[in-house]
């Protein structure tokens, strides 16, 4: 059996009126992510993290910001493409660990909603999707309200892989 590990992370600058999506759940906000696909900082670093455990590199390969096509997507599809794709290669995933880096909201009352959106899109129990959510105690331009941040880190295996 292989076993492999991959980080991700992904940050993007906070705008009013734009939508916040975390993990593929809507939260109430007056700011959100600005992004070419509904900028879900959270999926992107999960995908980049599963990407990078099968060696496959990153999001932005695979769905550049540059392509029409992911304009505004959700990115629980995102995630669905990469699930297949490491799939498709003999990866099962193991466990995904994330954190949120943000100031607001506070997100305590959707973690719960959060974790399930993962755990579904990724079709892993939700038991095997762990999520964690931080400020940067008002340090730098997260503290300051003005960027939002996440990482991730997957473990996958691959059953006589070598």
């Amino acid at each position: 059996m292989k076993l492999t590990a991959g980080i991700g992370y992904d940050i993007h600058a906070l705008e009013n009126g734009r939508r916040l999506v975390l993990g593929g759940v809507e939260i109430p906000s007056d700011r959100g992510p600005v992004g070419h696909s509904d900028a879900d900082v959270l999926l992107h670093a999960v995908c980049d993290a599963l990407l990078g455990a099968a060696g496959e590199g990153d999001i932005g390969r695979h769905f550049p910001d540059t392509d029409s096509r992911y304009k505004g997507i959700s990115s629980l599809l995102l995630l669905e493409a990469v699930v297949e794709r490491i799939r498709k290669r003999g990866f099962e995933i193991v466990h995904l660990d994330t954190i949120i880096i943000t100031e607001s909201p506070r997100l305590a009352p959707y973690m719960d909603r959060i974790r399930s959106s993962i755990a579904k899109g990724a079709g892993i129990p939700e038991s095997s999707v762990n999520v964690k959510a931080k400020t940067n105690e008002g340090l730098g331009p997260i503290g300051r309200g003005d960027g939002m941040a996440a990482q991730a880190i997957a473990s996958l295996r691959m059953e006589g892989g070598t």
